[in-house]
């Protein structure tokens, strides 16, 4: 009731009323049934009456609702459908996407919470009716029966109710997504994900392609029919983005392909052609993944061998963090009275985990790690690599065409000059030495990371796609702002991924207190453009589509709306589906 608890101004949306302020006009006749975690409310609202052209509004009206302040608006507590609403509560518990999370999980959840309150309540009924009973001398009372458990709507209907929420938080998830930016830049496809993707979206969706920053979050998601298909528009997305941001151009792109031409520029210059300065790189593990085709077989005893032989032709150990290692091992071993060690038998104790953090990795050059990998490939191409049994290791044929083939990458998987891809995130003391830790950006292995967890963001074994793009969409606003929290802020006590509240109370703690409320906050970068309509997104930028919307920009089709009319949502409440969604 804005109008009557808060005298909150409301006004008349028709635009010939001039924004004519409303009056009340009593309690709106119809009440709402709201499902809770552990039980159902019910919801009623105030009627608002515009005196100028007659027009009566409910007062949870997103007219009227739209026209509150976040602090008010905050207080509203349900997403309302048309025949059943949803707790906000309820809603949140849909939006973490991880595996096994899925509506049928929820559902199970909802009931047994369902079920433990009303069989709390039967059980205080029953315990004030039962001294009844022994207290009557002729003839013993007569109790009401307790009323059966309210049905729980089913899966399907959670599940349109959570892309319902999502569609409600799209220029704000939206914002945030095409609001991350970086300065090594890494782009990668997969194509597990989109073995999900069901109905008639199936068929053109085969490669979802990422691209991600230093700290591990992604830029930008799309799908398309082919892997490197069609990437143009996002591209210049991309570009756009960091123009009207004022932000610097990224210095280097890894990708796992597409790195170099004989001639010219390659594709993804060309593709980036207004970041001059853009080095592309190709992923080194990729570059590795390249060789493994040229094996008999992965099962061979030497292949892990031969692996760990071509990761050490490519890198070598910074010696001044490798010495600075061994002066804090050697302190530590002292402090146990472990006695003198040989400079080999301390090398020996230093384990690959103790490397990890202190110690940098650095490419050896074009000139060494070429004479090494021809090398390797000679030994291993040899009798040295054949088993017990004198199986080889190495298809000759294949693996003698793969090196002629990437002897020219060689170059690619190179560090950038003058450009330091280590950040120092800290100190660890060790043997009373003093050591940095650090954070690498080289390469794309955190994307295919991502790739493990964008598969599991949608629950299930498949979705249509108006349910696959709202659960791509919120699982990665999460993820950036996981990795936000794990690379640039640091670990914090609030775990809240909704930007406009955060931003309502940054802006109020100035005012109030004259100071930020929490000082690593940033604002999201606003999210304008050109617009164009469509059933199910509204204000969305033609040079900045996400997921699904970008295959469909592209096949000219639009996504299913989800409860298009309240028939439809009557069926998802009714409809008994026991299958995991």
């Amino acid at each position: 009731m804005p109008l009557k608890m808060w005298l909150f101004p409301l006004v008349c949306v028709r635009p010939d009323c001039g924004k004519h302020k409303l009056t009340a006009a009593g309690l709106y006749r119809t009440v709402r049934k709201v499902l809770d975690i552990d039980g159902w409310y019910d919801l009623a609202t105030e009627y608002l009456e515009c005196k100028r052209c007659k027009k009566k509004y409910p007062a949870w009206s997103e007219d009227i609702l739209g026209q509150l302040d976040m602090g008010h608006r905050s207080q509203f507590p349900a997403l309302l459908t048309y025949r059943y609403s949803c707790d906000n509560r309820v809603l949140r518990m849909m939006r973490e996407r991880t595996q096994g999370n899925s509506v049928t999980q929820l559902y199970k959840k909802l009931m047994e919470q369902h079920s433990e309150a009303w069989t709390q309540r039967v059980l205080q009924y029953l315990t004030a009716c039962e001294p009844f009973t022994r207290s009557s001398l002729v003839q013993p009372p007569v109790f009401a029966e307790p009323p059966s458990l309210p049905a729980l709507p089913k899966p399907k209907w959670l599940l349109a109710v959570y892309a319902r929420d999502v569609l409600g938080r799209l220029h704000e998830v939206k914002a945030k997504i095409t609001s991350v930016l970086g300065c090594v830049l890494k782009m990668d496809s997969t194509k597990k994900v989109t073995k999900k993707l069901a109905g008639a979206a199936a068929e053109p969706g085969a490669w979802c392609t990422n691209v991600g920053n230093e700290h591990g979050q992604v830029l930008v998601s799309v799908l398309t029919a082919a892997e490197g298909h069609g990437l143009h528009p996002m591209a210049a997305g991309l570009m756009k983005r960091y123009r009207e941001a004022g932000e610097a151009a990224p210095k280097v792109m890894y990708v796992d392909r597409d790195c170099c031409s004989l001639h010219g520029k390659s594709q993804v210059n060309v593709m980036f052609s207004e970041w001059d300065e853009l080095e592309v790189h190709l992923d080194i593990w990729h570059f590795m993944r390249r060789f493994a085709a040229g094996v008999t077989t992965e099962a061979h005893p030497l292949y892990g061998i031969f692996m760990a032989c071509l990761f050490m032709c490519i890198f070598e150990w910074d010696p001044d963090d490798v010495a600075a290692l061994h002066r804090a091992k050697k302190g530590e071993l002292a402090a146990k009275k472990a006695g003198h060690i040989s400079g080999k038998a301390l090398s020996a104790r230093i384990t690959r985990r103790e490397l990890a953090l202190p110690c940098r990795r650095r490419p050896r050059g074009v000139e060494e790690t070429t004479r090494l990998i021809g090398s390797l490939v000679d030994l291993f191409d040899s009798a040295s690599g054949k088993d017990t049994l004198g199986v080889p290791l190495l298809d000759h044929e294949r693996i003698q065409q793969i090196w002629k083939e990437q002897h020219k990458h060689v170059q690619c998987i190179q560090d950038p000059e003058n450009f330091p891809l280590y950040t120092k995130t800290g100190t660890l003391k060790k043997g009373g030495v003093e050591l940095c830790c650090y954070r690498c950006a080289r390469g794309s292995t955190s994307l295919e990371s991502f790739h493990l967890h964008l598969n599991r963001f949608i629950p299930g074994t498949s979705a249509s796609d108006a349910h696959f793009q709202a659960y791509l969409l919120e699982g990665l606003m999460r993820w950036n702002d996981d990795r936000m929290e794990d690379a640039i802020k640091g670990a914090s006590s609030i775990r809240t991924y909704g930007s406009a509240m955060k931003e309502a109370v940054d802006k109020l703690s100035r005012t109030v207190f004259g100071k930020p409320w929490d000082e690593r906050y940033r604002p999201p970068g606003a999210y304008t453009g050109k617009k164009f309509n469509n059933l199910f997104f509204c204000n969305i930028l033609l040079s900045e589509l996400l997921e699904m919307e970008y295959l469909y920009s592209q096949t000219g089709k639009t996504l299913t709306p989800v409860l298009q009319n309240p028939e439809e949502e009557d069926r998802l409440v009714e409809e008994v589906d026991d299958q995991d969604l």
